[in-house]
């Protein structure tokens, strides 16, 4: 069976256990997480979770029902058509010989740029769609980076 990535939004109660409740859905059925980001949700009781799993048709039909009925969870988004963006934090060291300029050439064709220095590292961000925040990730890589870290995705159907 060939498996998808699908990219699953749900609008939950901003309540303690919420997130163990739906991280315990998938662990208790063997299904992986990719990507997990949570949010409340401005002027309300409510929080945003996107959630990135892959699996076959079955499986994410399965998943989405399974959600459905978490008492919590108040609306379950699959998306199908939607913007999604991930972010990215790259520690880069930097000496006399850096040249800051492609750096920061780098990092604005994937939507950011540097955003702090200090005498001894750079730390850029870009924020883009997760395969390009791959490609960045690997063209950064030229310049030896320290530390990365990446969020997890956020999405919003079109």
């Amino acid at each position: 069976m060939q498996t998808v990535k699908r990219v699953i939004s749900i609008i939950v109660q901003n309540e303690a256990q919420v997130l163990a409740r739906v991280s315990g859905l998938f662990a208790g059925r063997g299904y992986n997480i990719e990507s997990l980001t949570v949010a409340a949700i401005p002027g309300s009781n409510m929080s945003h979770m996107t959630i990135v799993t892959q699996g076959s048709k079955r499986v994410i039909e399965q998943i989405i029902k399974q959600l459905h009925k978490l008492i919590p969870v108040y609306k379950v988004i699959e998306h199908d058509s939607m913007v999604e963006k991930e972010m990215v934090l790259v520690k880069l060291p930097i000496d006399k010989d850096t040249n800051i300029a492609n750096i920061q050439s780098l990092f604005e064709a994937y939507n950011g740029g540097i955003v702090n220095a200090s005498k001894n590292v750079i730390i850029a961000m870009a924020a883009d769609e997760s395969m390009r925040i791959n490609h960045c990730i690997e063209a950064a890589k030229n310049f030896k980076p320290i530390e990365i870290v990446r969020s997890g995705v956020v999405a919003m159907e079109r």
